[in-house]
Order: C-alpha cells, then sequence, then structure tokens
C-alpha cells in the first residue's frame, strides 16, 4: 500500500511538472511571436530568410530571450549517428523556431520541423513565414504528439 502512495505523490508531482513545463513554453511562445511580429512590422515581406534569421536574433537579444541560433541536432538512424541537423533557433532549451521567407508553407516545411521535434523530444515549434502581409498568416505551431 505505501507503494502506491509513494507512487501516486509521483505522479502528481510529475503531472505538476510537466503542467510547469507547458505553461512555460506557452510563455515562450507568446514572446517568441511578438518578437517576430516586430520584426515583419519593421522589416516587411520582402527579404530572404537569413536577413529575418538576423533581425530575429537581434530582437530576442533586446527582449532578453535565451537562444542559440544555428543549433546542431544529431541525427540518428536506430541509434546510430547518421547526419546532423540545425535549428534556425532553439529558445530557452525548450522550443524550436525555424524560419522561412516563402510564398507558401508547404509539407516538406511541416515535416522538417516535425523531424527535428523527434530529434529533439521538444514538444512544441513555432515554424514562422514572413513572406505574408501579415505575419499571423504566416505563424504555424507544431505540436508533438505521443
Amino acid at each position: 500500500m505505501e507503494m502506491n502512495h509513494e507512487g501516486a505523490k509521483y505522479a502528481k508531482e510529475e503531472e505538476r511538472r510537466m503542467k510547469q513545463l507547458g505553461e512555460e513554453v506557452e510563455r515562450l511562445a507568446y514572446r517568441v511571436i511578438g518578437a517576430a511580429i516586430e520584426v515583419h512590422q519593421i522589416l516587411g515581406p520582402g527579404f530572404l530568410e537569413s536577413v529575418y534569421q538576423q533581425a530575429l536574433e537581434m530582437e530576442f537579444r533586446i527582449r532578453g530571450i535565451s537562444h542559440k541560433p544555428q543549433h546542431p541536432v544529431s541525427v540518428n538512424y536506430k541509434g546510430y549517428p547518421v547526419g546532423e541537423g540545425r535549428l534556425d533557433f532553439l529558445v530557452a532549451d525548450v522550443l524550436i523556431v525555424e524560419l522561412k521567407a516563402v510564398e507558401n508553407l508547404s509539407p516538406v516545411h511541416e515535416a522538417q520541423v516535425i523531424s527535428y521535434l523527434k530529434m529533439t523530444n521538444y514538444s512544441l515549434a513555432l515554424l514562422i513565414n514572413f513572406k505574408v502581409p501579415i505575419l499571423k498568416q504566416g505563424i504555424k505551431r507544431i505540436i508533438l504528439s505521443s
């Protein structure tokens, strides 16, 4: 009986921790979207992805958002390393941000982000396309479901 009580206590604590982490990721996503909107309002939709990458990195610094640009991700196949990918940004070690500057996001862009989520075991990514008139139309939240 004691083991069940301890197990239930642990499960409750784990659930609370996961909820707290989820709330933290949501707050970060909100801050990242705000930074991206600021970049888009100033620059508009006409530049290359690399320009938005640099501008967003600057905006993250201005806003004090912890981030790692061009963060490497190991790609494994059946437990063996077979290559490396690069995240445009890893924010606060919990949120993936992938940037595009294309006419339309395609399924391959989404698949790329889902692969990054699987490789890293993070739960949320933002796919942001800057080549849109209103940035809200270019933001896609991608959640890794279990």
